[in-house]
Protein backbone atom coordinates (compact mmCIF):
# COMPACT_ATOMS: atom_id res chain seq x y z
CA UNK A 1 0.00 0.00 0.00
CA UNK A 2 1.27 3.28 -0.82
CA UNK A 3 0.83 6.19 1.54
CA UNK A 4 1.04 9.70 1.32
CA UNK A 5 1.35 11.73 4.14
CA UNK A 6 0.84 15.21 3.74
CA UNK A 7 0.39 18.85 5.57
CA UNK A 8 -0.02 22.25 4.24
CA UNK A 9 1.26 25.56 4.84
CA UNK A 10 -0.65 28.82 4.36
CA UNK A 11 -0.97 32.48 4.15
CA UNK A 12 -3.93 34.82 4.85
CA UNK A 13 -5.02 37.90 6.69
CA UNK A 14 -8.21 36.09 8.25
CA UNK A 15 -5.43 33.87 9.95
CA UNK A 16 -4.23 37.27 11.58
CA UNK A 17 -7.39 38.08 12.89
CA UNK A 18 -8.51 34.96 14.61
CA UNK A 19 -10.38 32.92 12.69
CA UNK A 20 -8.87 30.63 9.42
CA UNK A 21 -11.50 31.04 6.16
CA UNK A 22 -10.48 28.40 3.88
CA UNK A 23 -11.46 30.42 1.17
CA UNK A 24 -8.69 33.10 1.79
CA UNK A 25 -6.04 31.12 2.84
CA UNK A 26 -3.22 30.76 -0.12
CA UNK A 27 -1.46 27.90 -0.28
CA UNK A 28 2.52 28.43 0.17
CA UNK A 29 4.42 24.68 0.64
CA UNK A 30 3.13 21.14 0.49
CA UNK A 31 5.06 18.57 2.58
CA UNK A 32 4.90 15.18 1.59
CA UNK A 33 6.28 11.38 3.14
CA UNK A 34 5.67 8.95 0.72
CA UNK A 35 5.89 5.54 1.45
CA UNK A 36 6.52 3.59 -1.61
CA UNK A 37 10.15 5.98 -1.57
CA UNK A 38 10.61 6.67 2.33
CA UNK A 39 11.13 9.91 1.06
CA UNK A 40 10.21 13.31 2.55
CA UNK A 41 9.88 16.45 -0.32
CA UNK A 42 8.16 19.42 -0.14
CA UNK A 43 6.23 21.48 -3.49
CA UNK A 44 5.39 25.39 -3.86
CA UNK A 45 2.39 26.24 -5.59
CA UNK A 46 4.49 26.44 -8.70
CA UNK A 47 5.82 23.13 -8.44
CA UNK A 48 2.41 21.08 -7.69
CA UNK A 49 2.29 19.96 -11.11
CA UNK A 50 4.86 17.76 -10.11
CA UNK A 51 3.02 16.47 -6.95
CA UNK A 52 -0.34 15.49 -8.63
CA UNK A 53 1.40 12.17 -10.10
CA UNK A 54 2.47 10.94 -6.65
CA UNK A 55 -1.19 11.49 -5.25
CA UNK A 56 -2.68 10.03 -8.19
CA UNK A 57 -0.94 6.68 -7.65
CA UNK A 58 -1.49 6.55 -3.85
CA UNK A 59 -3.74 4.32 -1.96
CA UNK A 60 -4.01 6.51 1.11
CA UNK A 61 -3.58 10.37 1.90
CA UNK A 62 -2.67 10.47 6.11
CA UNK A 63 -2.94 13.93 7.59
CA UNK A 64 -3.81 15.91 10.55
CA UNK A 65 -7.07 18.02 10.12
CA UNK A 66 -6.54 16.98 6.43
CA UNK A 67 -10.41 16.70 5.59
CA UNK A 68 -11.27 20.07 7.07
CA UNK A 69 -8.09 22.20 5.88
CA UNK A 70 -5.74 20.66 4.03
CA UNK A 71 -7.59 18.21 1.38
CA UNK A 72 -10.29 21.29 0.86
CA UNK A 73 -7.43 23.69 0.47
CA UNK A 74 -5.48 21.59 -1.82
CA UNK A 75 -8.05 20.43 -3.81
CA UNK A 76 -8.65 24.51 -5.08
CA UNK A 77 -5.35 24.10 -7.00
CA UNK A 78 -5.66 20.44 -8.63
CA UNK A 79 -7.41 19.56 -11.80
CA UNK A 80 -9.86 17.23 -10.43
CA UNK A 81 -11.01 16.06 -7.38
CA UNK A 82 -9.14 15.12 -4.38
CA UNK A 83 -12.11 14.30 -2.73
CA UNK A 84 -11.90 10.87 -4.47
CA UNK A 85 -8.65 9.60 -2.49
CA UNK A 86 -9.05 7.28 0.28
CA UNK A 87 -7.99 9.81 3.48
CA UNK A 88 -7.28 9.43 6.62
CA UNK A 89 -7.35 12.38 9.37
CA UNK A 90 -5.62 11.85 12.98
CA UNK A 91 -7.32 14.37 14.06
CA UNK A 92 -10.86 13.13 13.25
CA UNK A 93 -9.45 9.69 14.53
CA UNK A 94 -8.83 11.28 17.92
CA UNK A 95 -12.18 13.53 17.83
CA UNK A 96 -14.13 10.20 17.40
CA UNK A 97 -12.99 8.82 20.35
CA UNK A 98 -12.64 11.77 23.02
CA UNK A 99 -15.03 13.98 21.37
CA UNK A 100 -13.02 17.20 21.14
CA UNK A 101 -9.90 18.05 19.17
CA UNK A 102 -6.36 18.05 20.24
CA UNK A 103 -3.41 19.75 18.63
CA UNK A 104 -0.63 18.28 17.08
CA UNK A 105 1.45 19.59 19.82
CA UNK A 106 -0.15 18.14 22.17
CA UNK A 107 -0.42 14.41 20.82
CA UNK A 108 3.42 14.49 19.65
CA UNK A 109 4.74 15.76 22.86
CA UNK A 110 2.59 12.95 25.20
CA UNK A 111 3.37 10.30 22.65
CA UNK A 112 6.37 10.79 20.85
CA UNK A 113 8.69 12.99 23.69
CA UNK A 114 9.04 15.69 21.32
CA UNK A 115 6.59 18.55 19.36
CA UNK A 116 6.96 20.95 16.87
CA UNK A 117 9.74 22.94 15.29
CA UNK A 118 7.31 26.17 15.69
CA UNK A 119 3.93 27.10 15.07
CA UNK A 120 2.16 28.03 11.96
CA UNK A 121 1.72 31.84 13.15
CA UNK A 122 5.91 31.80 12.85
CA UNK A 123 5.65 30.03 9.27
CA UNK A 124 3.73 33.01 8.55
CA UNK A 125 5.85 35.21 9.00
CA UNK A 126 8.91 33.46 7.59
CA UNK A 127 6.86 33.15 4.30
CA UNK A 128 6.47 36.73 3.99
CA UNK A 129 10.31 37.73 5.07
CA UNK A 130 11.13 35.37 2.17
CA UNK A 131 12.43 32.15 4.44
CA UNK A 132 11.06 29.81 2.03
CA UNK A 133 13.45 27.27 3.03
CA UNK A 134 12.86 27.69 6.77
CA UNK A 135 8.86 27.08 5.95
CA UNK A 136 9.78 24.02 3.60
CA UNK A 137 11.70 22.65 6.87
CA UNK A 138 8.72 23.29 9.43
CA UNK A 139 6.19 21.67 7.16
CA UNK A 140 8.34 18.91 6.66
CA UNK A 141 8.80 18.09 10.58
CA UNK A 142 4.84 18.14 10.79
CA UNK A 143 4.39 15.71 8.00
CA UNK A 144 7.08 13.87 10.31
CA UNK A 145 5.28 13.90 13.15
CA UNK A 146 1.97 13.12 11.76
CA UNK A 147 4.19 9.85 10.17
CA UNK A 148 5.49 9.19 13.34
CA UNK A 149 2.07 9.43 15.22
CA UNK A 150 0.51 7.17 12.60
CA UNK A 151 2.98 4.44 12.53
CA UNK A 152 3.16 4.55 16.78
CA UNK A 153 -1.06 4.45 16.51
CA UNK A 154 -0.30 1.33 13.89
CA UNK A 155 2.58 -0.71 16.52
CA UNK A 156 0.46 -0.17 19.79
CA UNK A 157 -3.27 1.03 19.13
CA UNK A 158 -3.07 4.32 21.30
CA UNK A 159 -2.19 7.96 20.86
CA UNK A 160 -1.29 9.87 24.35
CA UNK A 161 -2.20 13.40 25.32
CA UNK A 162 -1.80 15.13 28.06
CA UNK A 163 -4.69 16.47 30.32
CA UNK A 164 -3.87 18.87 32.62
CA UNK A 165 -1.13 17.17 34.95
CA UNK A 166 -1.74 13.15 33.79
CA UNK A 167 -0.87 11.56 30.22
CA UNK A 168 -3.54 9.62 29.17
CA UNK A 169 -4.17 7.58 26.18
CA UNK A 170 -6.54 7.47 23.52
CA UNK A 171 -7.75 3.79 22.02
CA UNK A 172 -7.52 3.84 18.37
CA UNK A 173 -9.33 1.40 16.24
CA UNK A 174 -6.61 0.48 13.37
CA UNK A 175 -7.98 -2.48 11.77
CA UNK A 176 -8.93 -0.95 8.28
CA UNK A 177 -5.99 1.84 8.30
CA UNK A 178 -3.89 -0.07 6.08
CA UNK A 179 -6.76 -1.83 4.11
CA UNK A 180 -6.76 -1.61 0.40
CA UNK A 181 -10.01 -1.49 -1.38
CA UNK A 182 -10.20 -4.65 -4.00
CA UNK A 183 -11.05 -1.89 -6.59
CA UNK A 184 -7.98 -0.22 -5.70
CA UNK A 185 -7.50 3.52 -5.35
CA UNK A 186 -10.97 5.47 -5.39
CA UNK A 187 -8.74 7.97 -7.67
CA UNK A 188 -10.24 9.23 -10.62
CA UNK A 189 -7.04 10.14 -12.58
CA UNK A 190 -7.24 13.25 -14.26
CA UNK A 191 -3.91 14.14 -15.60
CA UNK A 192 -2.25 12.07 -18.61
CA UNK A 193 0.04 8.94 -16.47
Amino acid sequence: MRAITFDIESVSDSAVRGHVDIHEQELTVVGIHDSASGEYSSYTKEELPRLWPILEHADLLIGFNSNTFDIPLLNRYYPGDLLHLRSLDLLTEVQKVLGRRVRLQSLAEATLGHGKSGTGLEAVEWWREGKYDLVRKYCIEDVRLTRELYEYALAHGVLKYKDLRDIRDIKIDTSLWNHVPATGPAMTHTLPL
